[in-house]
């Protein structure tokens, strides 16, 4: 039977959450086991608990890769699972290249709502009737995705707007599978010691995070408004105004702004754009997000993205935005510099200040890797080196030696990667690194600015000073802990499994010493009982001296002999 943790989540035991989701957990193990996964569903125990008919898993798919198959298997299994593996897609410090290659093939289309179902939620939300909000609704969507589609209409006041409309009852669908899915990584962590080191149930509760949050299109209007706020001084970059008066936790009405994406580069010289001026803007507006702002458009893939006449950029879409705290800002500017100045020991010092290091991370190999990355783009001509490729490749680095990187940073390396493969179709001959270069030289210059240099001071001599102030009750509390005997010690053993071995076989031994030892005194206790009472050593008619005495020889000599065996007499 399938082990029951007894863990607490939201007031339900995990067992009873299965049995509530039985029917969605037969889904995902038979989803396992026709893409070629049935080892987990074993591993994990679900065979037990779901019994799986042949019938259902007889269609294998054995001809395909690891990554084709994990994509099928997110496919099948709907919405949630298609949004998980796009999440999946931005953690290159986790997730092989080969098989990020594959979560980014996951496409987010699914046929629309019928119009009723729209009209009936955005009626509900608003509290109005359509015909009382809209001049003009069209009724066939612009687009359409899992979580919601998106329908084209013009207010009674004349403008023309872009509603996005969440489906219906999805969020009571995306919350189940997220329930599940915190449950198998709890399940998952304490049954594979490969989900353990992955940490994937942080994994999962940072992906529900962003899912939920992706549900309330309350927060995608204030991204919009922030980022939006962040170019009110450049007038070559667009973001659509939000609706409020329009706007709900699940409708979400914006300005409509129609352009070109920049992916359609035969387009846009067609109808007169300067794509240089275009992919110049663009990457401008990315770096003065990471860098200046720390808030970025986390998804700049083309269909977010496009041209506006005079060669303006719009954003479009923020349902997904990064953020880095000032303190990643500037360890990312220290990457950025030490990429250039290709510097391995910057680079090193720039991943183990971004990341959380393990304790046995070998430095000096660590070093070797990336002196090998450093000499990968040591030949390549600075207008041809990219910040995406050699950032992620440092995060493939620190995966291998399980460095951990806040998805923060790992979401930022996708956006670049993103970027600079809508910047080389748009300009192959545009240097992503000299443009970089300004702002992460910024980021420096103000690291080390007078004012901030006595801020960090001030900081760190307050931290300082609280420390002094603890030192004589933390001196106290030793002493409290000295006095009772009660010193804690923790040890560290590379080998536990050998050593809980020889510890049992010494417990063991001592055990055994015991019970010679009593068995002995109780011999002797007989043999001195019966010499004082004058009386035979016969118990019911059996030599019980005799007997006793020739057992414990026996024992004495086997324990002599296993003593002088293990050659440590």
């Amino acid at each position: 039977m399938v082990l029951v943790v007894v863990v607490f989540l939201g007031g339900l035991t995990i067992f009873e959450r299965r049995i509530r989701h039985l029917k969605r957990y037969r889904e995902i193990a038979v989803a396992f086991t026709r893409n070629g996964f049935g080892y987990i569903v074993k591993e994990l125990g679900l065979h037990e608990l779901i019994p799986l008919p042949k019938r259902l898993v007889a269609k294998r798919r054995r001809d395909k890769t690891t990554g084709e198959r994990i994509r099928f298997f997110l496919e099948e299994l709907g919405p949630t699972f298609v949004k998980m593996g796009q999440f999946a897609s931005t953690r290159s410090d986790v997730i092989p290249e080969d098989i990020i290659q594959e979560l980014e093939k996951l496409q987010d289309q699914v046929p629309p709502n019928p119009y009723p179902d729209v009209k009936a939620i955005i009626e509900q939300e608003l509290g109005t009737p359509t015909e009382e909000l809209f001049k003009e609704f069209h009724e066939v969507p612009l687009g359409s995705a899992s979580i919601g589609q998106v329908h084209y209409a013009v207010l009674k006041s004349g403008e023309k707007v872009a509603v996005k409309v969440q489906r219906p009852n999805i969020e009571q669908v995306i919350k189940t599978d997220l329930e599940v899915l915190q449950q198998l990584a709890v399940l998952a962590e304490f049954r594979l010691k490969w989900a353990a080191r992955y940490q994937i149930k942080g994994i999962v509760e940072e992906f529900s995070k962003a899912l939920l949050a992706e549900l309330d299109y309350t927060l995608e209007a204030r991204n919009a408004d922030k980022i939006a706020r962040q170019f009110t001084d450049d007038p070559n970059i667009r973001i659509p105004d939000v609706y409020s008066d329009y706007s709900t936790k699940k409708v979400l009405t914006m300005e409509y702004v129609d352009g070109i994406k920049l992916n359609k580069i035969e387009e846009l010289h067609q109808k007169g754009y300067d794509t240089k001026v275009v992919a110049e803007r663009f990457t401008r507006a990315v770096f003065h997000q990471v860098f200046i702002e720390g808030f970025f458009h986390g998804d700049p893939h083309p269909s977010n993205i496009s041209a506006l006449p005079g060669n303006k950029i719009l954003f479009m879409d923020f349902g997904m935005v990064g953020r880095l705290t000032p303190e990643m800002k500037g360890h990312f500017g220290t990457l950025v510099i030490a990429l250039m100045r290709q510097s391995s020991d910057g680079i090193i010092k720039a991943i183990t200040r971004m990341g959380l290091v393990p304790d046995d991370v070998d430095i000096q190999l660590l070093r070797e890797d990336v002196d090998q990355l450093r000499e990968k783009y040591y030949d390549i001509p600075l207008s041809k080196v990219s910040i995406g490729e050699p950032v992620n490749d440092l995060f493939s680095i620190a995966h291998q030696y399980h460095i951990q990187l806040p998805s923060e940073l790992t979401l930022l390396g996708k956006t670049l990667l993103t970027m600079e493969g809508i910047v080389e179709k748009l300009d192959p001959d545009l240097s992503i690194v000299k443009m970089a270069e300004p702002f992460g030289r910024q980021l420096l210059k103000e690291r080390y600015q007078p004012k901030k240099l006595a801020e960090t001071f001030f900081n760190q001599w307050s931290e300082f000073g609280e420390i002094l102030t603890d030192i004589p009750q933390n001196i106290k509390d030793v002493t409290s802990i000295l006095k009772k005997g009660k010193l804690p010690v923790e040890i560290s053993i590379d080998k536990a499994e050998v050593f809980l071995n020889k510890l049992n076989r010494i417990s063991n031994r001592l055990s055994f010493s015991i019970v010679l030892l009593s068995f002995s005194i109780i011999m002797v206790g007989l043999i001195i009982g019966s010499a004082l009472s004058g009386q035979s050593s016969l118990l019911w008619d059996i030599p019980a001296i005799e007997i006793g005495f020739g057992v414990a020889i026996l024992m004495f000599i086997w324990l002599l002999y296993s003593i002088f065996k293990s050659g440590r007499f």
